[in-house]
């Protein structure tokens, strides 16, 4: 513990952020971080406390009392060294995570609670610029050979920490950059490609092989796979969106968020977008319907694109302002949480463009195009047993002018037909692929983890899923193992 009375001598901070609406002029990422001696301060609140619930809450199981105490005495090496222990990413965790940590952190139950996530990326980033996050080669090589297929953080961590207990691992991508959801679906200003290529350079030093644009089942066969490879991995996303099967849904204009953020973070590293299946919001009346962090991050970027009006349509009601009692300290709290992009929304349009409750009946069009929206007003109610239903207002029917329509309605489960057809995986009753606790499916050598496995998740218990599989094939193929996972 670094400083006994840190807790009571300084406030949290945080970094900040670029003005709005001057960040919005470009995909340019938007945070301006502390300095070191901030970060160190903050590291100071830390009160390690006996049972640390911040680690606990951290589906990676960071040691955050250890490294905040090294952070406070100036020992960022080590820091590093005790992070990676855990994470294999922590500037994507540092980034992007929502900070589950901090819910759990025990000064959080009267105060204010530890920043550590500011203290996470400050650690790496610190790491990066200093020059001491280098390849791990391995010192033998097993002659086990490991196909592993997707990219996302999840396949990016198995084949990490694979390849340095020695084995031989290609990472299979059907996209023409890896990178999976980090890549093509959260907006450069939120992460910049740029932490994802160092990674991939690291990943390669080590001996990691990446193949991209070689889409499974496709471009190569399942059964090539089998024969070439001891086991396979499969580590995609939950890429089958939910859809709103509504009058006037096959109307042109109308797009599922996925379709419409890669091209956006394509063309922000100067990659071309087909003219004919080019989709942008400039000059465009936007409604995205979903109110989660994909539907924020279509707001984010319609703005960048210059849209005329953005409007963010949400089915449940809005949630509390603070904790309510059934999510107690140290539950990661459903409450109302204001993102950037929202903050741009309001201050280039003067208003909240967030509404709740709202229910989308059908689409109108001219020429084949959309340009109105119908919808209704919902009312809530909880039962005894906490189950919610909802009932449409009478009489609260209206309309809004559209131009482009995005869902953001979250996804089912992964694609089953090709790849995961052709293997002959059994599914749970969600659609996601079935495997036991070792992350092996019904098909002897074949794992798999990720979204794939526990539906659509966050990146950070994506990498955490990635590291148990990482375990499990090792101790499959060597009988024993020496990775470590929090899973």
């Amino acid at each position: 513990m670094g400083k006994a009375t840190g807790f009571k001598e300084f406030e949290r901070k945080v970094g900040n952020y670029k003005p709005e609406l001057e960040r919005i002029n470009n995909f340019d990422d938007i945070y301006l971080p502390l300095n070191n001696d901030e970060i160190k301060v903050q590291a100071s609140r830390c009160m390690d406390c006996g049972v640390p619930f911040c680690s606990y809450n951290c589906p990676l199981g960071n040691i955050i009392p250890d490294y905040n105490d090294l952070v406070y005495n100036n020992q960022w090496d080590k820091a590093l060294e005790v992070l990676h222990t855990t994470n294999n990413f922590p500037e994507f965790t540092g980034k992007i995570c929502p900070a589950l940590c901090e819910s759990g952190c025990v000064l959080g139950i009267h105060q204010k609670p530890i920043t550590c996530k500011q203290i996470e990326l400050a650690i790496i980033e610190k790491g990066w610029e200093k020059g001491i996050v280098k390849p791990q080669p391995p010192a033998v090589n097993t002659g086990k050979k490991i196909a592993i297929v997707g990219s996302g953080p999840s396949g990016l961590a198995a084949a990490q920490q694979l390849a340095r207990v020695g084995h031989t691992v290609t990472v299979f991508e059907r996209a023409d950059a890896i990178g999976g959801c980090l890549r093509y679906g959260i907006p450069d200003y939120k992460l910049p490609q740029l932490y994802i290529d160092r990674r991939v350079n690291q990943m390669e030093e080590e001996g990691v092989f990446f193949k991209t644009n070689t889409n499974v089942g496709k471009d190569i066969s399942v059964e090539e796979l089998k024969n070439k490879f001891d086991v396979i991995c499969l580590t995609g996303g939950s890429t089958t969106p939910r859809d709103l099967e509504v009058s006037g849904r096959n109307l042109s204009g109308i797009h599922f968020a996925m379709e419409f953020l890669p091209q956006a973070n394509k063309r922000s590293v100067g990659k071309d977008v087909a003219e004919n299946e080019s989709i942008t919001a400039k000059d465009k009346k936007v409604i995205v319907i979903g109110g989660g962090d994909t539907g924020s991050d279509c707001v984010g970027t319609s703005i960048r694109q210059g849209a005329t009006d953005v409007m963010q349509l949400e089915l449940l009601d809005a949630p509390p302002a603070s904790r309510s009692k059934n999510q107690p300290w140290p539950v990661y709290p459903m409450i109302l949480r204001t993102s950037t992009s929202h903050k741009e929304a309001m201050a280039k349009f003067s208003k909240d463009i967030r509404n709740y409750s709202i229910a989308t009946k059908s689409f109108e069009g001219k020429d084949g195009k959309v340009t109105k929206i119908n919808c209704i007003k919902l009312s809530w109610t909880t039962d005894e047993n906490g189950r919610k239903s909802m009932q449409e207002i009478p009489g609260s029917e209206f309309q809004l002018d559209a131009d482009l329509v995005l869902f953001a309605m979250g996804f089912l489960h992964p694609e089953h037909k090709g790849m995961l057809d052709d293997f002959g995986v059994n599914y749970d009753g969600r659609g996601n692929v079935l495997a036991d606790s070792n992350c092996m499916t019904n098909i002897e050598s074949v794992f798999a983890a990720g979204d794939m496995r526990r539906g659509q998740s966050l990146v950070v218990h994506a990498i955490a899923e990635g590291r148990k599989l990482a375990k499990s094939v090792d101790e499959y193929l060597m009988g024993t193992t020496y990775l470590r996972s929090s899973l």
